[in-house]
Formats: structure tokens, sequence, C-alpha cells
């Protein structure tokens, strides 16, 4: 089962957990309707469109509001840390998080205990704590690729500037022992790399309105997690993530206006299309 851990924000978003699916252009959590914008909402929406292509379960979310401050993180945690040891979840996936050192590490803790383990997927929200991150995008990457800097606000601004150079900056951040087994890198170009370099990468098609909506990168850290949840290797899996997600951007005819709800509405039909001319 995928498990997705984060943060929606606003305040007043209680912690809930269960099973998410799409309600409309909502999704429906428990009896709440959560209203589909970028950050986890999109991930989990994603998700959600993902599951149903590939007639998998719906995504189990935890989730909790938190709109900068960490108590609503704090909170998180401390549940994922008592709910780890009663599921068996196959993947898990970290996102929106506030970064906490301690909190951190009792999740690591908890989930070293596991038979078997969890594949972890996380976003920037994890590397504060520790520069593992699987999954992030070219201004995330410019500050795994900085081992000076023990926050994305702190890179370097000569590293910031080099946003036409990840394959650089990829081999910057494993040389410092600061990206996880995999890394994954959505730009113009998408990239999956390991400490070896550069393993796949996927350029088309390519809408150069999405570029400008947010979001995107959420959603395939979405589809991403389904497929490897679903068993498919994860080498596999990227590509034909990567794919998906283009090919539901191109689906949607986006603008620089476009919302991205409505490239997430194209997702099950994309990610067949991706499948089907999987390999080529």
């Amino acid at each position: 089962m995928l498990c997705i851990v984060g943060t929606v924000p606003a305040e007043d978003f209680p912690l809930m957990e269960g099973m998410v699916e799409m309600n409309g252009d909502g999704l429906c959590m428990q009896t709440t309707t959560i209203p589909i914008n970028r950050g986890t909402p999109a991930l989990i929406a994603a998700a959600a469109m993902s599951a149903r292509a590939l007639g998998r379960p719906a995504p189990f979310a935890c989730l909790v509001g938190d709109t900068g401050r960490g108590s609503g993180s704090a909170r998180l945690y401390e549940k994922m840390v008592g709910l780890l040891p009663r599921n068996r979840f196959q993947t898990i996936a970290f996102h929106y998080l506030q970064p906490m050192v301690d909190w951190h590490g009792k999740i690591q803790a908890a989930i070293a205990l596991l038979v078997p383990r969890p594949i972890l997927i996380a976003d920037a929200g994890f590397m504060y704590v520790a520069k593992m991150s699987g999954m992030a995008d070219v201004g995330e990457l410019a500050f795994l690729a900085d081992e000076q800097a023990p926050h994305p606000f702190y890179t370097r601004g000569f590293i910031l500037h080099e946003d036409n150079q990840v394959p650089e900056l990829i081999s910057r951040a494993y040389k410092h022992g600061n990206a996880a087994r995999y890394l994954l890198v959505k730009g113009s170009k998408d990239y999956l790399a390991d400490s070896g370099g550069i393993m796949e990468t996927v350029d088309s098609p390519a809408e150069e309105a999405m570029e400008a909506i947010g979001g995107t990168g959420d959603t395939l850290t979405g589809i991403v997690s389904v497929l490897i949840d679903s068993g498919m290797p994860i080498r596999e899996a990227s590509v034909v993530a990567m794919k998906a997600n283009r090919l539901a951007g191109q689906l949607a005819g986006p603008t620089p206006a476009t919302q991205i709800s409505e490239i997430i509405r194209h997702i099950d039909s994309a990610l067949r299309l991706a499948l089907d001319n999987k390999g080529q």
C-alpha cells in the first residue's frame, strides 16, 4: 500500500488519516473534501488518478494543516511514529513537512524496524534534515549540490544560476553524499540519476506552458509513487512517470493560466498511453 504523508497549507485543517479518492474536482478523505491545488493535494490527486488507471487501491494518506509554523508537522511526525508499526506500507512518500531533526530521527528509527522495509520517496522538506531526497526539481537539486548549505534558502548563488547544468549538479550532489539512491529531477528536460550518473532523460512531449504551472513536480511525484508501489522497478517507473506527466500536460492543452487540476484530469489517459508505448 502507498502511504502519502504531508501537509495542507491551512492552520485549521485537522490531523487526518485514511484512504483518499477523487470526488469530482476535489479529494474525498473520510467526510472531508479537499480542494486540489499545488502541493500535497496535487500529489495525492495524481496518485489517485494513477491508481485508478492501474486498478490499484486508492492511496492512504496522513495529513495535517501547517502554514509554516511547524506545529502541524510535529503532530504528523508523532502520528506516523505510532502508525508505522501497525501498518504494512510498501511505499511511503513524505511531502511538505517542516524540517525537524529530532522527529526525523524517530521516523527513521521506526522505519528501520519494519520488515520488509518500505521504499521511501521524499521532497525538499526532508532534504533539510537529511540531504537524501529522491525527488527534486532543478532548484532543489542546486541545494543538494551545495555541500555547505543547511537549507535551500542558503544555497550559494553561483550554484542556483547553474540550472542549465543539471548533470553537473547531480554529480556534485552525489560526490558530497547528498543524494538518495535514485534522484528524479524535473525540468525542461527530466532526469533520472544514481551515483553512477545520468540513467535516463525524457524531454518530450514538450509543452512550454507547463514550466509556468505550479504543481507539475507534485504530480510527477504522485505518478511515480504509485508505479513504484505497484512493484514496477524504480528505473522503469521513473521513465513511465516522466512520460505520463508530460502527456497529461499535452492532453490538457495548457496555457500559463492553466491550473494543475486541469492537468490531473488527464493523468488516467496519459498513464495508459505511456504504458502502452513503454520502451519506445
